[in-house]
């Protein structure tokens, strides 16, 4: 026996016609080319920040220099006449950096970089092109920035403004370490049996 009620009889006479809404269970992902991107942005990001992170190079309080000094640096164990050369201009340029027109912060990056680079590549001697700033409202500002991150790159040997031919007090020598295969070169050339 059922006790209904004339409500739910009516109910159930005016819901006889209506049937259930089908709903899909779906839900809807990025497509893969969307995703792919999102996962290559991140990951430039990233490594950005990393690289970031890897350039040492201070940009703290850098010593301002007059626009037309010579700037210079050797590490110990540099022999003298292979400064001398430096200095003269007389090693082959193998790689060049212009660094006119950039941000100092652009300049910081382009010669962590540059340098890296070079080490990759066996470049031994290397322009880097600063400019003198004369005139400027911060005279010899990367002139100034190159000077002082040089040294904080244990691959940099030494260094030195530039003879006329390649740019003068507005560009600098740098005379990159041997990589290890170019160490093993010059042992196994000179020491043959």
């Amino acid at each position: 026996m059922t006790n209904k009620t004339p409500d739910a009889d009516l109910f159930l006479q005016q819901m006889k016609d209506v049937k259930p809404i089908k709903v899909e269970e779906k839900v809807t992902l990025a497509s893969p080319h969307q995703d792919k991107t999102s996962v290559e942005t991140r990951r430039k990001a990233a490594t950005a920040e990393l690289a970031k992170d890897k350039n040492f190079l201070s940009g703290e309080y850098i010593e301002p220099l007059d626009p037309l000094a010579v700037i210079e640096f050797k590490r110990d164990g540099v022999q003298h006449g292979v400064y001398r050369s430096l200095r003269m201009g007389k090693y082959q340029i193998d790689a060049r950096l212009d660094l006119h027109n950039m941000t100092v912060e652009q300049a910081r990056s382009a010669v962590f970089q540059f340098v890296k680079d070079c080490m990759a590549h066996d470049i031994r001697c290397a322009l880097i092109t600063h400019g003198k700033g004369e005139g400027r409202e911060q005279p010899a500002q990367l002139k100034s920035c190159v000077a002082h991150w040089l040294p904080q790159l244990d691959e940099v040997m030494a260094f030195h403004s530039a003879q006329k031919r390649h740019g003068w007090l507005g560009a600098t020598y740098v005379l990159l370490r041997k990589s290890e295969k170019k160490k093993q070169e010059t042992w196994e050339l000179y020491n043959k049996p």
